[in-house]
């Protein structure tokens, strides 16, 4: 099926089209992360990122999770350089306890274990800053579907129910180092 894919679009790859990248805004919260980014043709590119938190904190707080992010882009110039559209895709697992109400409004002295899955559309644009370095700000919005279990406390606690919860807005900003492989 991917080959099929690939054809269809008349990919060409050569070292040239890919380029590895870091999102800076994900390190800043100590979540391990990693992109690439693929040429299929003059103005489409395929980006695919993933990224990891396994850390706990001080005050038995986490928001640990892991997520994988495909996104076909559209580039009104050329690829890897200027404005682009992009259709995302984002889906993975999460366990947060004991953090300040951001998604979940009672999140202090709870936690919240499940998965989610979702899409979005997104608008970025990237720099050419040398022969091998890029940098590129993006932001994306869309729907994202969550499926969790409830508990009283962050470390321990009884369960208390199951949940599923719907939201829009905000599943993608990136600031992103990339290093262009040629």
């Amino acid at each position: 099926m991917l080959f099929l894919v690939f054809a269809a679009v008349g990919i060409s790859l050569s070292a040239q089209n890919i380029g590895v990248k870091t999102n800076l805004l994900y390190d800043l919260t100590s979540t391990i992360n990693l992109g690439a980014e693929i040429g299929l043709a003059p103005k489409w590119t395929l980006d695919l990122s993933g990224n990891y938190n396994a850390w706990a904190f001080k005050n038995d707080k986490k928001w640990k999770h892991w997520m994988a992010q495909p996104e076909a882009r559209y580039w009104f110039c050329e690829a890897f350089n200027g404005h682009f559209l992009g259709l995302h895709l984002l889906g993975g697992q999460f366990n947060v306890g004991n953090v300040d109400p951001i998604i979940y409004p009672s999140a202090e002295g709870k936690r919240y274990e499940g998965f989610y899955y979702g899409a979005g559309l997104a608008y970025g644009y990237q720099w050419i800053l040398g022969n091998h370095w890029s940098l590129e700000a993006s932001i994306g919005v869309g729907y994202e579907r969550q499926h969790y279990d409830e508990y009283d406390c962050p470390t321990c606690g009884e369960w208390r129910g199951e949940g599923k919860k719907n939201y829009f807005g905000v599943t993608k900003a990136a600031i992103s180092l990339i290093y262009v492989i040629k």
